[in-house]
């Protein structure tokens, strides 16, 4: 490890604020990454050390680094200790067409953060890749968060249009009965929008479903070849907060559209002119 004077340590960090310093190959080198500036004489010190610098780091990047190579961040001379360093197997510059970025690898089994680099041929295709890594990775997060899914491809919407048909409509009376049929045929739009999408018939393919779901053994929609598979053995699954979210929407949104109904029919009533002989008004 090299040792600096401590008057030249002083002078270069006394305009450094907050700072990480991470440890590259533990006897090579050290990278010290700075989220302030560094002035060109503090930069040629710590060249001649052999210690890379990186000025006006952002403050996300600081947080992802904390979190991809350990250690601490640092804000004054007094605070600087071994175990607050940070460790790197290898720090390098690569530039990419006309930008040029820092490459921090080998970070350890440890490592709590790290960077996707997507690479494409016009930012059309780089919007499409971001979006898709960005929803596959939500997915992922929904689903440790709730701890449980539930199949896709449909086979949600149709068991629960079933359960709703065969078990919860017949125990309904009076006007209710009509609220859940609607609701249940409501459901069934998730399946018929797969089926249209993907060329197929949709009245057949519903009805193809509906004969082989049951409410024991979901069934979902094979986009190819429009037969009824098991998305569980195909790995088709769905996130268990979007589904409840769009159950809880749908329900509020078609509750507050009935209301305004009720309000503009209510309205109507009220401007109509009362019955009768026009000529009491007169009298």
């Amino acid at each position: 490890m090299r040792v600096i004077e401590h008057t030249k340590f002083c002078s270069i960090f006394s305009i450094s604020r907050i700072y990480l310093i991470v440890m590259c190959n533990f006897s090579q080198s050290f990278v010290m990454i700075n989220q302030k500036g560094i002035d060109p004489l503090s930069l040629d010190i710590f060249a001649k050390e052999g210690i890379l610098c990186l000025r006006r780091a952002k403050r996300r990047n600081m947080e992802r680094l904390t979190l991809a190579c350990g250690g601490s961040p640092i804000h004054s001379l007094e605070d600087l200790s071994p175990d607050l360093l940070g460790f790197a197997g290898r720090v390098s510059e690569i530039t990419l067409g006309e930008d040029k970025y820092t490459f921090v690898e080998e970070c350890g089994q440890n490592a709590k953060s790290c960077t996707i680099l997507l690479q494409g041929p016009n930012p059309h295709s780089l919007k499409q890749m971001h979006d898709a890594v960005n929803d596959g990775l939500r997915s992922c997060k929904n689903a440790i968060e709730d701890k449980a899914v539930v199949p896709g491809a449909g086979a949600f919407e149709v068991a629960a249009s079933l359960h709703l048909t065969q078990t919860v409509a017949p125990a309904t009376k009076g006007r209710t009965k009509l609220g859940v049929l609607a609701f249940a045929e409501a459901l069934l739009v998730i399946p018929k929008t797969l089926a249209e999408n993907s060329g197929l018939d949709v009245q057949e393919t519903l009805l193809k479903l509906q004969d082989e779901s049951s409410e024991d053994v979901p069934v979902g929609l094979n986009c190819d070849t429009g037969e009824a598979l098991l998305p569980m053995e195909e790995g088709i699954w769905d996130n268990v907060r979007v589904k409840r979210q769009s159950l809880y929407l749908s329900t509020v949104l078609a509750t507050q559209l009935l209301l305004v109904d009720e309000v503009m029919r209510a309205g109507r009533q009220m401007n109509k002119a009362p019955e009768g002989d026009p000529m009491d008004l007169h009298q």
